[in-house]
């Protein structure tokens, strides 16, 4: 990585209570511009969530921008680094929610579980009385997950409320314990639960990533690697890049093996999207495979294919 031409991308979210959240749009849509600033950011009566990617400076004036309002003042954003511009374009868009149950009354402003810290989540999860569910989808789970964790199978968030109401029962599952990879999905899950009525519910502060960074290797009970929607596409302990690529035409985590499937051509399919690959399908690909190449022989890059993928979106852990 060119320390000179390093991207920081930041993720940020805060549930607050927005009445003017359309207000706000134009003037951050226009600072961010001015700054260079490309990524997405949505706005909700419920929040705020983004992922923004620039220089140093640029990305720090926008964090300032926003914490300048009393109601975001302590927003708190994760960083990571890329090589190559991850997004193409600056945008601002107005939601109905800020990570999509598809349930808008349910606001973790007016209730929300019980945070854990990562110090505090072993001797949470232990306890036999406690159902542990990962609230993230089948994808995800699938490389990587907590010790005992039940897997709702669901192929997007907006699935989880469905899998609540035919696989739980508030009177038989009295204490709950959340995660996701970096809270906002369990915040969300977890003020929903307790709508349903569930009155124990706990979830991970920070989420996975916190977890691993701040639990050593030695006393963890995560197995696997953690899916990231950045550059890394997974990590294991300590932040550090894990072993899977990302197929650019379907944002599935791609592992080795999965690299020597016949079913594995690079930027075009893999094992999980060649049945539903199509001769259009294909041409776009190609033709999104040769102009990568051709611009990243124009940065003198030629090893990297960049992630301007279909799982790079805002915060979505």
């Amino acid at each position: 990585m060119n320390p000179e031409n390093t991207q920081i991308v930041a993720t940020l979210y805060k549930f607050v209570t927005l009445p003017d959240f359309a207000q706000i749009r134009e003037p951050l849509l226009s600072f961010c511009l001015a700054q260079g600033i490309k990524g997405t950011i949505l706005l909700a009566q419920e929040g705020i969530n983004g992922t923004i990617a620039g220089s140093r400076q640029a990305v720090e004036a926008v964090l300032s921008f926003l914490r300048a309002d009393p109601r975001l003042a302590d927003l708190e954003h994760k960083e990571s680094f890329a090589d190559t511009p991850p997004f193409e374009r600056m945008k601002v868009r107005l939601k109905s929610e800020i990570v999509t149950l598809g349930l808008p009354e349910v606001d973790p402003n007016q209730q929300v579980g019980t945070y854990v810290s990562p110090q505090e989540w072993n001797e949470l999860i232990a306890d036999p009385e406690v159902i542990v569910i990962d609230t993230r989808n089948d994808y995800e789970v699938n490389i990587g997950s907590f010790q005992g964790a039940q897997n709702p199978q669901t192929s997007s968030f907006r699935e989880f409320p469905d899998y609540v109401r035919q696989q739980l029962d508030p009177t038989q599952h009295k204490k709950v314990a959340l995660f996701c990879t970096g809270g906002i999905r369990c915040e969300k899950a977890s003020s929903y639960m307790m709508s349903q009525g569930f009155t124990e519910v706990y979830h991970l502060k920070g989420g996975i990533l916190k977890y691993l960074e701040e639990v050593p290797a030695e006393n963890s009970l995560w197995e696997g690697e953690c899916f990231v929607f950045d550059e890394r596409v997974a990590v294991r302990h300590g932040l550090e890049a894990g072993s899977y690529e990302l197929c650019l035409s379907c944002g599935r985590p791609i592992s080795e093996a999965d690299q020597a499937s016949p079913n594995y051509e690079e930027g075009i399919s893999c094992p999980y999207c060649f049945d539903s690959l199509t001769e259009e399908k294909r041409a776009r690909q190609q033709s999104k495979l040769q102009q990568i190449k051709s611009a990243n022989q124009r940065t003198g890059d030629a090893s990297k294919l960049g992630l301007n993928h279909p799982q790079w979106e805002p915060n979505s852990g």
